[in-house]
């Protein structure tokens, strides 16, 4: 079951969704149904020191390495 963000046309509400089929999602804070699914980022964390990717650690200038906006990347 994902996780969707989504953003409400009508009162601009932010919000995350767990998604499971017969789901039809609406705004928390107005009810209502014209939404924008966004981009989600996600994070992934282990409790053992082997396996996976290595994420970048923070420059110490935007404090957001890994995601897009991070100025490591270009996106700042």
């Amino acid at each position: 079951m994902p996780i969707y963000e989504y953003v409400c046309e009508r009162c601009e509400h932010r919000f995350e969704l767990l998604v499971r089929a017969s789901t039809v999602p609406e705004c928390p804070a107005c009810k209502g149904r014209k939404l924008q699914r966004r981009l989600s980022v996600f994070a992934v964390s282990s409790s053992s020191g082997s396996g996976g990717a290595r994420l970048p650690e923070s420059c110490h200038g935007c404090n957001q390495a890994g995601t897009p906006a991070c100025a490591m990347r270009g996106g700042a």
